[in-house]
């Protein structure tokens, strides 16, 4: 296996997560009590329990680096994620970064971020 690093994020209820990921092709790999991993592809999310997270005080994010961004996008705009720039869930739609990469943003359930960036090579 190729060295990686794997985000952790909160999650106050896994049966919810699991839902709202897998509207869009996340499918769970491992699940017990106190962790959670949900897979899509090569992509990987790991979530622990936090049953008393406010969301909208959440200040949890990652990246999410794909080949085809205009691919998860679609995936989760189908899944009926609201297209909003406020409001939790949320997806915002596909603009250009100022670094000079295309991004969007995925506001979970939880309130964590997870910035969705087109990956164009190292």
């Amino acid at each position: 296996m190729a060295d990686r690093t794997v985000p952790n994020l909160p999650s106050r209820d896994f049966d919810a997560t699991v839902d709202f990921y897998g509207r869009f092709g996340f499918v769970p790999t491992y699940r017990d009590d106190g962790w959670l991993i949900l897979k899509r592809g090569s992509l990987v999310l790991e979530f622990f329990p936090f049953p008393t997270l406010d969301p909208y005080e959440s200040s949890f994010m990652c990246s999410i680096r794909v080949a085809d961004l205009e691919e998860l996008h679609s995936a989760i705009t189908k899944a009926e994620v609201p297209s909003s720039k406020a409001g939790i869930p949320r997806l915002t739609p596909i603009e250009n970064g100022s670094w000079g990469q295309r991004v969007a943003y995925l506001v979970d359930l939880d309130g964590t971020q997870l910035h969705l960036i087109e990956h164009r090579g190292d």
